[in-house]
């Protein structure tokens, strides 16, 4: 009986390692034509078409040695740090309120969090820029750094509060019956248990900061303000710097993939 079954689930393991490669190769394919355009491997015949690789190089080393790409990383990097942080700050409170809570007010919370989310972002660039330009936080950092908050908010309290749900109560009624108030139990219990949550809302926030164009492109206006997505276009499109632009997310990435992991509620579950 044992050995008749092997082969079902090893054909069901062999359809699901093909769907998945299939989509890794429909994913890596742009990747790929800006690596070979960077290394100079495709149009090589033409000498006249697109940046070669020496010059590509060139203009990517001169912008670095003018401060400038540097400068944009710098600004992308903080304001992606910053965001996940009072993301996740924020949107773990938060979404444990949504999580536990019951009554008409936490539910009306929860649909104004839904209405948020749902809405287009472009549409609110435009008043978000009157509304900074009174305040004089238009081409300002902390401006922008406010608007990638407000625009990243929801959605991290949406996937708190989605994994927090998950997460037994009883592990909280057993920290309260020891003497931890609800405090003590979310800090204890939740957010130890919760740490691919953590990860999921850092991840998405970072990205959504480190790629962001369009707002970037609203606010800012100087030079010294740019973030890589402004910078890569006024370095003339380099693939070079496309490339290290591309870089931070898949390290973060491949970093913390080894922490996705939903061990730490089945072990307190048994009692560790």
């Amino acid at each position: 009986m044992t050995t008749g079954l092997r082969p079902a689930k090893e054909d069901g393991r062999w359809w699901r390692f093909a769907i998945v490669l299939v989509i890794t190769v429909l994913t890596l394919v742009p990747l790929g034509g800006t690596v070979s355009s960077a290394l100079g491997l495709s149009n090589m015949q033409f000498a006249g078409t697109g940046l070669s690789w020496a010059s590509s190089v060139i203009q990517a080393v001169q912008f670095t040695m003018q401060g400038q790409a540097t400068l944009w990383f710098e600004n992308s990097l903080a304001l992606a740090f910053a965001t996940a942080i009072v993301c996740i700050v924020v949107g773990a409170p938060a979404g444990y309120v949504l999580a536990r809570g019951r009554d008409r007010a936490v539910s009306t919370l929860a649909m104004v969090i839904f209405l948020l989310q749902s809405f287009p972002s472009v549409l609110l660039l435009v008043p978000l820029f009157l509304l900074l330009a009174k305040v004089h936080l238009v081409d300002d950092l902390f401006g922008l750094g406010l608007v990638y908050v407000g625009l990243s908010l929801a959605v991290s309290i949406w996937m708190f509060s989605a994994y927090i749900a998950t997460v037994p109560i009883e592990l909280e009624e057993a920290a309260w019956l020891d003497g931890c108030s609800v405090m003590g139990g979310f800090f204890r219990v939740i957010l130890r248990n919760s740490l691919p949550a953590v990860l999921t809302t850092a991840i998405y926030t970072f990205l959504f900061v480190w790629n962001d164009y369009v707002a970037a492109f609203t606010f800012i206006r100087s030079d010294p303000n740019y973030t890589v997505g402004i910078g890569l276009q006024a370095a003339g499109h380099s693939q070079i710097l496309a490339l290290l632009v591309a870089l931070p997310p898949v390290l973060i990435f491949a970093v913390l993939n080894r922490y996705f992991s939903l061990g730490g509620i089945a072990g307190s579950l048994t009692g560790r």
